[in-house]
């Protein structure tokens, strides 16, 4: 194993951290609204979506610190910010102290999803940029199985206080993670771009590459310096088109249902009348399919592009959904609603899943790529949290029969194939510095 498969594993694990605390809520969604009989709108503000309107914050200002300190020093507090969170969460005492340690974790899934992608796009090269990246999505869907799986085990495990080690547990990778996170160096781009230390920068991609290929890519870096008092701004006619694509990929992952899903999976398969331990063991299935066909894709992302793995996504989408809007409405029973969520699920992880996270942080030039990944990731969890809100709420609105909600995500993901067929370049085999001069608009 070389340096950047080495280093890029390692950072990948708060892609992990990412899955298991965001999906791990799931199990302990029911208990909780037993435990302190929450009303639906309480619910979904307070205890589901509390910590992804963290995680919109640390989406929003995680290119800061990423900038400002380096990827290193960010990574390294997003899994401390995991560890008091998880801590926090499972002692809480009320619904209020819960939601805030889940904010805190929240904050640590927004900077993980700007960091940890940024980093490992910044340490490999264009032929194998693809395929690293997407370990973060692999161990995002890792952490979910895992997070289904502990639920599952948790069950009956200590009675009335199961859900507290649903929660807590996620303190042990947090801890791991934190560890070993300080063992891999700095960005060479961050080092030679905003700490201005050529010589670090030179020695860690000496470290990856070649001494020629590294002099070359210092070279190319170098190129991309601007006069440490002048801050390039994001918002500009310049990067228009990154901005635009960022925002529309990132809208479309969570307009197509995939974490209405997730979170609300137990419920879900329970609503189609399948009983609580049954449906948590169907979570774990669910989680186990996302894990395959992350692979699947991941295998495939840097042979058949972002582009056409978004398209074979985008139809299985719009199957699954119409199927599983089908299913509800005839009442055509547990199993062929199952396999559609099943089909749903490996269509997001080939598609959406795998490329997400590839291709915004690949569409914007060194100079503003910690804040362009902000921005994107931002977009991504506002309407994740949205969604989580409102979910308790539309459930609440449709329970006797939930048809509408999957006919409308199949409607938004018509517009996504449109959007990949039409607007959506492709974006493999090519370096940084040249998706650099296709992005930028004159």
């Amino acid at each position: 194993m070389n340096n950047v498969q080495k280093w890029s594993i390692t950072v990948a694990v708060a892609g992990f951290l990412f899955g298991f605390d965001t999906v791990v809520i799931s199990g302990a969604n029911l208990p909780i609204k037993e435990l302190w009989h929450t009303t639906p709108l309480f619910h979904g503000l307070f205890i589901m979506s509390m910590a992804l309107w963290g995680t919109v914050l640390g989406a929003l200002f995680g290119g800061i610190p990423c900038d400002k300190w380096g990827r290193k020093k960010t990574l390294l507090w997003i899994g401390i910010l995991f560890l008091i969170s998880a801590l926090g969460s499972a002692l809480a005492p009320n619904p209020y102290v819960f939601s805030f340690f889940r904010f805190i974790g929240g904050i640590g899934v927004g900077a993980s999803s700007v960091a940890a992608p940024i980093y490992i796009s910044e340490i490999s090269s264009a032929k194998n940029r693809g395929k690293l990246v997407a370990l973060f999505q692999f161990n995002i869907v890792f952490g979910i199985l895992i997070a289904f799986f502990s639920n599952y085990l948790f069950e009956g495990f200590s009675g009335a206080n199961d859900w507290r080690w649903m929660i807590g547990i996620v303190a042990v990778p947090a801890l791991i993670y934190s560890i070993i996170v300080l063992q891999i160096p700095d960005s060479p781009r961050w080092l030679i771009l905003n700490k201005k230390d050529d010589a670090t920068g030179l020695k860690v991609l000496e470290m990856i590459f070649s001494k020629e290929e590294a002099l070359e890519n210092f070279n190319e870096i170098k190129k991309d310096v601007v006069d440490s008092t002048e801050k390039e701004k994001l918002f500009t006619h310049k990067y228009k088109w990154p901005i635009v694509l960022a925002f529309l990929i990132a809208f479309f992952n969570q307009l197509s249902g995939i974490n209405f899903i997730l979170y609300y999976a137990p419920e879900i398969l329970e609503m189609a009348g399948l009983g609580s331990k049954e449906s948590l063991m169907n979570s774990i299935l669910i989680g186990a399919i996302n894990l395959v066909f992350t692979i699947i894709g991941m295998r495939l992302i840097d042979i058949l592009g972002r582009k056409l793995l978004m398209t074979i996504g985008s139809i299985g989408y719009i199957l699954s959904l119409c199927i599983i809007a089908w299913a509800f409405n005839t009442n055509a029973g547990p199993t062929i609603l199952l396999t559609s969520i099943l089909v749903f699920i490996a269509s997001h992880a080939i598609g959406q899943g795998a490329v997400i996270w590839v291709f915004i942080s690949e569409i914007f030039p060194n100079t503003v790529r910690a804040r362009g990944q902000s921005f994107g990731t931002s977009i991504h969890w506002i309407f994740a949290a949205l969604i989580t809100l409102l979910g308790p709420v539309v459930i609440d609105m449709f329970h006797e029969n939930p048809w509408p909600i999957f006919a409308f995500f199949a409607f938004m993901m018509v517009l996504q194939l449109t959007f990949v067929l039409f607007m959506m370049p492709e974006t493999k085999g090519l370096s940084l510095e040249e998706l650099e001069q296709k992005m930028i608009t004159e």
